[in-house]
């Protein structure tokens, strides 16, 4: 939305940021899917859980990779400095949390790790902050 109200079109780049984002959204929303799927196979839902299957926590962990590495490129391609790929390293960091409180695909495990996303986008935000900041001082 950005792009479009100060350029007037969404770039390539722009596309690619949304891009990432949607792999970090379909994250989340399985590990909360994971949470519900014996409720929702009762009732007929078709969650992202339901649908990926025993391969649930792989694909998972997979989109948070994804994520992080468009996120990664965009980095580079930007010239985005050094607290810019710290934040994505922490992002990683929790990422890989999450899959310690996933792998069991226990309901309380798998709510944690939706609830626990906040602070994955908070290590992305500050990496973005602390890196326009850099630019600003030098």
């Amino acid at each position: 939305m950005a792009f479009a109200a100060v350029q007037g079109r969404v770039p390539l780049l722009g596309w690619a940021i949304f891009a990432g984002n949607m792999f970090w959204v379909v994250a989340y929303d399985t590990e909360y899917a994971m949470v519900d799927r014996d409720d929702d196979l009762k009732i007929g839902i078709h969650s992202s859980a339901i649908l990926f299957g025993r391969a649930d926590v792989t694909i998972v962990m997979a989109c948070y990779g994804v994520h992080l590495a468009v996120l990664a490129a965009v980095g580079r391609y930007i010239g985005a400095g050094w607290p810019y790929h710290a934040g994505l390293l922490v992002a990683a960091g929790i990422a890989a949390y999450h899959y310690t409180l996933i792998r069991t695909r226990e309901r309380d495990g798998c709510f944690g790790a939706f609830r626990h996303n906040q602070w994955l986008g908070c290590a992305v935000f500050a990496g973005v902050v602390a890196d326009y900041a850099l630019r600003q001082a030098t």
